[in-house]
Order: structure tokens, then sequence, then C-alpha cells
């Protein structure tokens, strides 16, 4: 097959029927199509239109001796993956990966089904041609083709015949811009997938911190509610909405309180991207959600709260990226103890991302990510307690990561399963403290708990060599958790999920905790982790995932400057006088002080014990706790 077989401008834009000359494919006629692929020694089937996507089908005939060997290649496929083309090679057919996008809006492939035929001695005859033999294979080629990519992107959880592939719209912006990452943005004064309604506005000032001036230096600006409608596939989807705080225009940051919804889903109410961006000393901020779509069109709506006209809503960037459903399945087990059945999620339940950590390892950008799902692994180093946080390690050089068919690509990428956090390799040390990290999130909710296991340096690679605890906000989830057990030897990831209930309201904190379990004598007084992920289930009485705006910190609220620039509330408040800089000094000591006490004295209970299993109360609200009859879960044996 000739290298410029795959430059022809009109076939990747094919859109036709197949076997006709007439139809005119982008600015070539068909007909010159098939003469120009003939000279090429390739033969033209056709272009079958999909909806979003175009295929142009070509079959390559070489005739010669021996026996008939075929191969199909195609681009604009990217989603393909390991097992769709090993299900290729079961018709005998061998995949072929590449690449090409028209426009932003449009991805396109080519098929070319290329066949080296050669006749046998005993059953070739002087007519015989390839064409000759197989007067249905054309139509034969081309349903296959299609099918058997559809069936492909299936595994993923994608119907490739209506993926849009993802969107991403720089909001405010008037031409279309590309981040620090490599990923293009819409500005949607231009864009085709939503028509702006608001007005743009360009940031007041860049903090230094931001990772890209695209999408943050401008924004889509409302002073009433605004609505976007996104033309999406139905199915599972991360949206992602980046917001930076600034003043836009005549409009102080401050002012910004507002609600959004998207899919008949309260995603933030009344929400303060000032405050919330103060409260966790943050220059910026990207709310990740996954939604299942059940139609051809996301609704997001921005909406100001009420109370005061300066209120305003605003947005600096939206992405939406397709993906696989990768909560439903399988069922987690609920980590609050006495219920250690699986608890099925429903299929159209809502998540917000509250924590993604890389752990023992750096931070992952969006670029490094896999499945193309442009998620951010952040270090798990801030969330550490205390100062026994154990050891960090990479993977030796003579171990693979190698995925099983239980854990696709997608779940995690190989940065995140080439690196861990052990106790370290003092058993003495290691029975007198547990490896704990306290995660901040939103009381009131449940959570999915995700962890990330893949044992990546020998000597562990047998049964009963490590073997831990896992504890969640003091409570038993996983005793004897053996990671060789689990995974089925070194360098093979394997993830576990649990369900955590919190109650109250406000901020809480979420600890996850790791002891080494003595019960079956293990080799090594030891537990490892690679990666963990925090999701928060939405409520089904009011459809929400929201919480509250965070506190500020009170040395912000002393010094008044809520809402104003990050850069500002940094610097430390300077008070006139001696006298009363040792008084603050003295009052911010003290107040530290009594943090580090309950702090300390919430986690003692945790160190090198296992807490008794009871279930905390379900807030309110919420349903009255996982039942065979609960809204949330069902019971396996319901099933």
């Amino acid at each position: 097959m000739r290298e410029t077989s795959w430059d022809a401008d009109g076939a990747v834009r094919g859109s036709g029927s197949s076997g006709c000359g007439g139809h005119r494919v982008g600015d070539v006629m068909e007909h010159e199509l098939q003469a120009e692929f003939r000279r090429g020694g390739l033969w033209w089937l056709g272009a079958g239109h999909l909806p979003i996507r175009r295929a142009a089908v070509v079959l390559d005939g070489r005739r010669g001796s021996g026996t008939s060997a075929w191969s199909l290649g195609w681009l604009s496929f990217p989603r393909l993956t390991g097992r769709a083309a090993r299900g290729y090679r079961r018709r005998g057919l061998f995949a072929e990966m590449g690449e090409v996008i028209v426009r932003p809006t449009l991805i396109c492939q080519i098929i070319v089904i290329r066949t080296e035929e050669r006749a046998h001695p005993q059953s070739a005859t002087p007519n015989s041609t390839p064409m000759a033999n197989s007067a249905l294979l054309p139509c034969l080629l081309l349903l296959l083709a299609i099918g058997s990519l559809a069936a492909a992107d299936n595994h993923n959880g994608v119907d490739a015949s209506t993926d849009p592939g993802p969107i991403r719209l720089n909001c405010g912006a008037s031409a279309s811009a590309t981040d620090s990452d490599g990923r293009a943005w819409d500005g949607d004064a231009v864009s085709k997938l939503s028509p702006p309604t608001g007005a743009g506005a360009a940031a007041s000032y860049q903090d230094p911190s931001l990772p890209s001036p695209v999408p943050y230096m401008t924004a889509g600006v409302f002073a009433s509610s605004h609505t976007y409608n996104f033309l999406v596939s139905p199915g599972r989807v991360f949206l992602r909405l980046y917001f930076y705080p600034s003043d836009y225009g005549d409009r102080s940051a401050s002012d910004a309180l507002f609600s959004v919804t998207a899919g008949g889903v309260t995603l933030l109410r009344d929400f303060n991207a000032s405050q919330t961006a103060l409260a966790l000393n943050a220059a910026y901020l990207v709310r990740e959600f996954s939604l299942n779509v059940t139609s051809a069109t996301l609704n997001l709506t921005f909406a100001p709260s009420p109370g005061a006209p300066s209120h305003y809503a605003f947005v600096n960037g939206i992405e939406i990226v397709p993906t696989p459903d990768m909560f439903t399945a399988p069922a987690p087990s609920f980590a609050n103890g006495g219920r250690p059945d699986p608890m099925p999620i429903r299929a159209d339940t809502a998540f917000q991302t509250m924590h993604r950590l890389n752990v023992g390892g750096g931070a992952v950008s969006p670029a490094d990510d896999s499945g193309r799902l442009y998620r951010s692994w952040d270090s798990d180093s801030p969330y550490i307690f205390g100062a026994a946080a154990g050891v960090t390690y990479g993977k030796d050089s003579n171990v693979t990561i190698r995925y099983p068919p239980s854990v696709p690509p997608y779940v995690a990428p190989e940065g995140v399963y080439a690196t861990a956090r052990s106790m370290g390799p003092d058993a003495a040390v290691n029975l007198n403290y547990n490896l704990t990290w306290v995660l901040p999130v939103d009381a009131g909710f449940y959570y999915l708990l995700r962890f990330h296991f893949c044992e990546i340096q020998y000597p562990i690679t047998k049964v009963n060599q490590r073997s831990f605890f896992i504890y969640v906000n003091n409570r038993t989830a996983q005793a004897q958790m053996d990671v060789i057990v689990w995974s089925g030897g070194i360098g093979v990831p394997v993830y576990t999920d649990y369900l955590v209930v919190t109650t109250g309201s406000g901020q809480t904190d979420l600890s996850v905790a790791l002891h080494p379990d003595l019960s079956s004598r293990p080799e090594y007084y030891d537990a490892i982790l690679n990666g963990l992920e925090v999701f928060k289930l939405q409520t089904y009485g009011g459809n929400s995932l929201a919480g509250e705006n965070p506190p500020i910190p009170e040395k912000q609220v002393a010094d008044g400057s809520v809402g104003g620039s990050k850069r500002k509330t940094a610097v430390a408040v300077a008070v006139g006088g001696a006298a009363a800089g040792g008084l603050l000094v003295v009052l911010i000591g003290c107040l530290c002080a009594c943090a580090v006490c309950r702090r300390g004295n919430r986690a003692a209970s945790v160190v090198a014990c296992e807490p008794e299993a009871v279930l905390e109360q379900p807030a309110h609200g919420l349903i009255p706790g996982p039942t065979k009859s609960s809204a949330l879960f069902m019971s396996a044996q319901d099933k």
C-alpha cells in the first residue's frame, strides 16, 4: 500500500454510495478518486456516510502466487484498544492505527482494506481476478468494516458512529487557541458548538501560577441565566468547568455568586469562586463532574444567585470528554463497616471528582493521561497526615506495566501504576503507625473511593509476602489486602472501590489509612498504594452535587481582602505597633495549637488498631442507609 494513498483529501471527507461514481466527495468527484486509487494499485469500494464521522473504504488488490492475506488500516480511530485489534486478527485482518482530523468538530476515518491475492495453481483460471471472484465483496467489506469499528469502540463504552469527540470552549474568546498541554479550544464567539448569549470579558490580571492563559484569561460573564446547549452522544462524559476568579470589566470577583445545573443535576449552588480559591490558596479552580447523558443534547445552565443585583455568573472554560462507564461496575463494597456485600450504583448517578492522586509520584498532566480522558493527577504529598510519610519509589527497570483485561488502560495511566508509596523497610516502625491520608470533602454525601495498586519492585512477586488493612474513616474497608493475590503478579495493575457515607454539613475530613495485617503471617510487615481517587455521589432527594463554599481563613477576613487578588491575600497582615503584632502572633499560635490537638486526637484512634465496625448515621436528606430497598443501591441478591 503506497503512503500516498492516505493523502486523498476527498477520500477523507468522502460521502456517497458504494460503487457509484457520480457523487461529489469534498471537491473531488468520486469517479476521479476511483481512478486515482486504481493508479496506485487500490480499488475504491465507496464512501459510507456516518453521523459526525465519515468513512471511505478502499480495496488494495495485488496478484501473485501463494496464499491470500488481508490487512485493514484506518485513520481517525483513536479509541481502538488492543482487545479490538485482536478481534480484527481473529477475522484474518491486521489493524494499524493513525489519525487525521479534518477540523475540530469533524473526525474522519479512511478504511483501506488491502489484499495480496495470490492464485492457487489448482484453482486459478485465466479469467479469475480478485474482484471477479467476489462480486459482493465491496458491500460485505464495507459492512464488516463499519460494523467492526462500531463494535470495537463499544468495548470502550463509546459509539464510534456518533461520538463527536472532546468539546472545549474558551469562553469569552474571539478565536480558537491552544493551551500548554496542546489541547485546542474553540472561542465561543466563533464556535458553532453553542451560540453565545453572554458577554465576553478579559481578566484584569494574569496570575503567574496559571498553567496557561487558555482558557483562563477570558470568561463568559452572565448577569442573568444563560444556557449552553451542547450536541453530544448519549453516554458518560466528563464535564470540566474552569474558573479564574478575577475582576472582569467593572465586575468585582467577590460579586460572582451563582449556581450551575446540567442534565437535571445541580452541580454548584451559590458558588463563590473567589471565596473558594482564597480558602484553598489557589489562583484557579477546575471542577470535574461525570454525567450520564441520556439524550443528544447536554444543557448547561449558569444562573446568578438572587439577593443582590451585583451578583453574576461566569465561566472561563468548558470541557466535555466522552468516557466509558467507569463507575457502576464492578459494584463497590460499603466501607463504613457491617455491610460486606457489594452495593451496585445506579447507572444515572452523577459524580464529582474530589481528589485524584498519583500516590508516591509527581503530578500527571492531562496530556499524559491515558484513554484520551485528559484527567489531572495530583501528588499525594500535601495530604499525608503527620511526619510518618513512608517511602516513595518507582518501578524496577525490568518491570513492565501489563494491563489485564479487567483493568483497561483508560482506568489510570501507566505513570500512576509505575510509582508507589509504602510504609518503609522497618517492620518494627511499621507496626507502630498507620500510613494515613487526610482528604477534605463536603459533608453529607456518599463517596466512592477507588484504590489503585500494582507491585512494581522485587522481591514482592508471591502471595502472602505483603498483606495489610485498608481503613476509611476509622473503619475497616478491607482486611488481608494482598496485591499479588488481587492482581495476579508483579507489574499487573488492579483497583478496588469502596463506598463511604459522611454526615453533617459544611466541610469535613475523609481519612484513609494503611496498616500491616499479620493474620496470615506475611513475609513483610508493610503496605503499598499507587493511586487514590475520591468521587462524590449526587443526592437523589434534590438531585444535587452542590456543597457549601469553604470558609475563608480568619487572617484574610481580618484583612478585609475577600474577593481580592490571590497575590494580595498571600501577603501577611502588617499590624501597626509591636504590641498589636505580638498579640496577633499569640492569638494565631493558640488557634494553631488547638487545631493540631483536635486533629491529633482524631487520628490517635487510627494508629495500629482496627476500629470497631459501626455504621454512621446517614446525613439529612440522604437515603436511610444502604438497604435492599434503597433508591441508591441495589443488593446483589435483588439482581
